[in-house]
């Protein structure tokens, strides 16, 4: 199993701005559990995400001694790929490209092409600072702006992104509309056409959905899960109502259940789960 703990995306729609302390040691207490990545940090427009406006320093503060762990910054430009990778904390870039044109122009105010585009041009310069790139595929499993939605579609984007050289696409559930069919469906048709590409879940959900989904998808070949402790968050760029992530702790259960092994220190990621109360008040 590949793991990624998103405390970016927990903490970017929160209403309260939190201490840049409070993130630091947060963010170096997941560093020991062993995730093998975490989404960290986001170096987009402070106006639009106020809440991450602090990630300059943040960065420069994630002790990557504790752990082999990798760090992800969001960015929605190449300005923003700029800025990430000044960072040398900054192992992974990662990029929204939705499925929804709609979607699309909300979260990058690019439209498909556009925002294609700009992807090519931030391949080449993680490629030359010898950085990852992940994709995330917004909207794939549907959305709520009341656009046709077809697998077709996200496969459409996947041969594309194929194409020029992208090795990891993040099949997203951004509003939390998937259900096991759906997820099913896309796992089963389209990581096969791509051997090269890595696809994982990215799903927001509510907390009792949450067996099911991580069951469909790895029923179905899945093994590279995103998540975030009690599932706090989700993208304020969606719609008013967010949906939560998938909860980190029923992926842990999950694995007990169907016997995955995994190489996370729970003792580790219990004193993280105790931080995560402090900060998010659950």
């Amino acid at each position: 199993m590949f793991l990624t703990e998103c405390p970016r995306d927990a903490m970017q729609g929160w209403g309260e701005f939190i201490p840049t302390q409070k993130k630091i040691d947060y963010i170096n207490s997941l560093m020991e559990v062993g995730f093998d990545v975490l989404d960290s940090l986001s170096f987009v427009s402070p106006k639009a995400i106020p809440q991450m406006a602090d990630s300059d320093e943040v960065a420069e503060n994630i002790d990557k001694s504790l752990s082999n762990t990798k760090i992800s910054a969001i960015i929605g430009n190449y300005r923003g790929a700029e800025k990430a990778l000044k960072h040398q904390t900054v192992d992974i870039l990662g990029f929204p490209f939705s499925i929804s044109e709609t979607f699309q122009h909300r979260n990058t105010n690019k439209n498909q092409e556009e925002a294609f585009n700009e992807v090519l041009r931030i391949l080449e310069l993680t490629q030359s600072e010898n950085r990852e790139l992940n994709i995330y595929f917004s909207m794939a499993f549907g959305n709520p702006y009341g656009e046709m939605w077809k697998w077709e579609e996200v496969d459409y984007w996947a041969q594309r992104f194929s194409e020029i050289g992208i090795k990891n696409i993040l099949l997203s559930d951004t509003t939390g509309v998937a259900t096991p069919e759906t997820i099913s469906l896309l796992f089963d048709k389209i990581p096969s056409k791509y051997p090269d590409i890595h696809f994982g879940g990215h799903f927001h959900n509510r907390y009792e959905d949450s067996y099911s989904k991580l069951k469909a998808a790895y029923d179905k070949g899945c093994r590279r899960f995103d998540s975030a402790i009690k599932g706090i968050g989700g993208c304020p760029m969606a719609k008013d109502d967010l949906v939560g992530n998938m909860p980190t702790e029923q992926v842990i259960n999950f694995m007990s259940v169907e016997k995955v092994d995994h190489n996370l220190n729970l003792l580790n990621f219990e004193s993280s789960y105790n931080r995560a109360k402090d900060i998010f008040h659950f």
